[in-house]
């Protein structure tokens, strides 16, 4: 199969894939930046899913052209990152924080369900 695209196909789809390369690069570049673990956590975690909401975009319009027609199921990918993305996160800030505490470092004190409908 040997399928040209056009110039206005070829055009949104590279900046598409730059736009994502340099996603991944602010968030390689935050995680050397920050200090802490807790702080680590949220660059990469953005950049990553902004950077596959790019690539998605840039396939899904590359293989409509080529097709023609809509080509969709791309968006599956970026739609579980979106999903589990955040899950993971808490969970393993849930797990830092949990380390934390057992090794008697300073942390914020836990929130119980008392402290939450008292208003404290």
């Amino acid at each position: 199969m040997n399928a040209e695209l056009s110039l206005w196909v070829e055009i949104p789809v590279a900046i598409l894939l730059v736009l994502s390369g340099m996603f991944a690069l602010i968030g390689a570049i935050g995680l050397l930046r920050m200090k802490d673990y807790f702080q680590r956590m949220h660059p990469p975690a953005l950049a990553s899913t902004l950077g596959a909401w790019c690539v998605a975009l840039a396939s899904i319009i590359c293989f409509s052209a080529l097709k023609s027609g809509p080509v969709v199921h791309a968006w599956l990918i970026p739609i579980l990152l979106a999903i589990t993305v955040p899950v993971t996160t808490l969970l393993l800030a849930r797990a830092a924080l949990f380390r934390k505490r057992m090794a008697g470092d300073d942390v914020p004190a836990e929130v119980s369900s008392r402290s939450m409908e008292s208003g404290n």
